[in-house]
């Protein structure tokens, strides 16, 4: 049990909010409710032994489980007040914490431990701020039409095709030729690196780790969805609440992905965004402009409860 009481974080100041009891369990209620509630197709499937090529990427490419999901965290410099709040000690990364409530009398409670957690976590609080703050500072680009997707099967032989229980919607021959009939720019390394080989030279951009900073732009899907991957990379120091926003993002703009992507969705009640006719490229630009403005709304407020570790100047000497 860690009982070490705390007062301010490494990385400068962080104002203290103590949060009532009954406050703190009613966020936390609702907070499982609402992810039970966006798991329960998962977790049903997963019972019957049944497989989704949509929705399983946010269970098998990103690496939070369900469990973790339904874990409520207050973020960073929230005090959670009452004996309740002390089973919390057993947990990693949280302490006792002093600080002052309504009526300026000081009060100890349990929060996030700032210097244990910066011990363990500042370079990748560092990484995911400075990343997000070029991203913010660009405009968003639009009109890849998702054509990652189709890369990623470009040549492919039946059996090699990721999603092979899932038909391609223009065959494999017709899939390669919307592939060659246009120009590739994907700008974001996860989905570059899933290329098949025939395809990666048909990119006009050769991203990779080191350039992401400098890369990625809002109005990729893939930068959009990896909100969740940052927000759950730094839990608990990110409230739950926003976690599950970012969560429910990223499912909505999954679901774009694939029905832009070369699959028949038909039978799993999708319906498709064809990409290499006019009408469904203005659909596909239309759908990720809207997802760019629902990111660029969690990545200000991801920006914001990460402030606490990450001083103004700091994320960029990285």
């Amino acid at each position: 049990m860690n009982t070490r009481t705390a007062n301010s974080t490494a990385a400068g100041t962080a104002p203290t909010a103590p949060l009532e009891e009954h406050v703190w369990q009613e966020r936390e209620a609702r907070h499982r409710k609402r992810a039970d509630a966006l798991l329960a197709g998962h977790l049903e499937r997963r019972l019957r032994g049944v497989a989704h090529p949509v929705e399983d990427f946010l269970f098998t490419y990103y690496s939070y489980k369900p469990t973790q999901l339904r874990r409520w965290y207050p973020g960073a410099g929230a005090v959670l007040l009452g004996a309740a709040a002390r089973s919390r000690l057993d947990e990693r990364f949280f302490t006792e914490v002093r600080s002052a409530d309504a009526a300026g009398r000081t009060v100890v409670g349990v929060g996030l431990d700032m210097e244990a957690f910066l011990a363990k976590r500042a370079p990748t609080a560092r990484f995911v701020v400075s990343l997000l703050r070029a991203v913010a500072s660009r405009p968003a680009h639009l009109g890849c039409f998702g054509l990652h997707e189709w890369a990623m099967v470009y040549r492919q032989s039946p059996e090699e095709v990721r999603h092979s229980a899932v038909p391609l919607r223009l065959g494999p021959e017709g899939t390669d030729r919307v592939v060659e009939s246009h120009r590739i720019q994907c700008s974001h390394y996860d989905a570059f690196r899933f290329f098949t080989p025939e395809a990666r030279p048909l990119n006009r951009l050769r991203p990779s780790r080191d350039t992401q900073v400098e890369l990625d732009q809002p109005g990729c899907l893939h930068a959009t969805m990896d909100l969740y991957k940052w927000a759950y990379k730094l839990a608990p120091a990110v409230p739950g609440e926003l976690l599950l926003d970012c969560f429910e993002l990223s499912r909505d703009v999954r679901e774009l992905d694939m029905r832009a992507s070369p699959y028949d969705l038909g039978d799993h009640g999708y319906t498709p965004v064809r990409i290499e006719t006019a009408q469904g490229k203005a659909d596909y630009m239309a759908a990720q402009e809207a997802f760019a403005e629902r990111g660029a709304v969690l990545r200000a407020r991801l920006l914001e409860a990460l402030a606490p570790l990450v001083p103004s100047d700091a994320a960029d000497e990285d």
